[in-house]
């Protein structure tokens, strides 16, 4: 995914047990690093029936994840969305060791035809470092707004904040993560 390109949504096509691993996550892992409060339209691509707007879904398999042609999680595990917000998170990334291997776990039971979306584990977002947590303000209207200690931008959402101090903060960058909790 690049910052412009429109968004697939990976989506369970049967129960996927809480607990469930997935991986190992390959390549370079930037998770993050294109999230937006946005969520951005865009062509999406459905495995097992032909229906538009195409959603990409996933099945159990004897414990496997797989999609419709039977490829497992290494094929398409890229594709899951980050979470914008616990809420909306069903997997988070974690690995055993410090610098190894990186998968994702099941928070909880995903529900056929949910959405899967995931964020750091705490202890992998600290290796990362990565902010653990945001703190809201309330804007003139009341909402929730995650505000930037370097730069003063605002977000809606926390891990949009978290994503922009890591990757995208110009002020942030050389200085190490500073938690302010006002």
């Amino acid at each position: 995914q690049s910052s412009r390109a429109p968004a697939i949504s990976v989506s369970a096509e049967s129960c996927i047990p809480a607990g469930l691993r997935l991986g190992p996550v390959p390549g370079i892992f930037k998770l993050g690093k294109y999230l937006s409060d946005r969520r951005e339209p865009g062509p999406k691509k459905k495995v097992f029936s032909y229906e538009v707007p195409p959603v990409f879904q996933v099945r159990m398999v004897r414990g496997e994840l797989v999609d419709e042609t039977g490829s497992s999680a290494l094929e398409w595990i890229g594709l899951i969305r980050a979470a914008r917000n616990s809420q909306e998170q069903t997997l988070e990334a974690v690995a055993d060791l410090p610098g190894g291997q990186i998968f994702y776990r099941a928070l909880r039971d995903v529900q056929p035809g949910e959405e899967l979306t995931v964020w750091y584990s705490n202890p992998l977002a600290q290796w990362f470092d990565i902010p653990v947590t945001a703190t809201p303000t309330h804007d003139e209207k009341g909402e929730e707004r995650y505000i930037c200690w370097y730069c003063w931008r605002t977000f809606k959402y926390p891990n949009s904040l978290k994503a922009h101090v890591h990757f995208h903060c110009a002020l942030s960058h050389g200085r190490p993560f500073i938690h302010h909790d006002h």
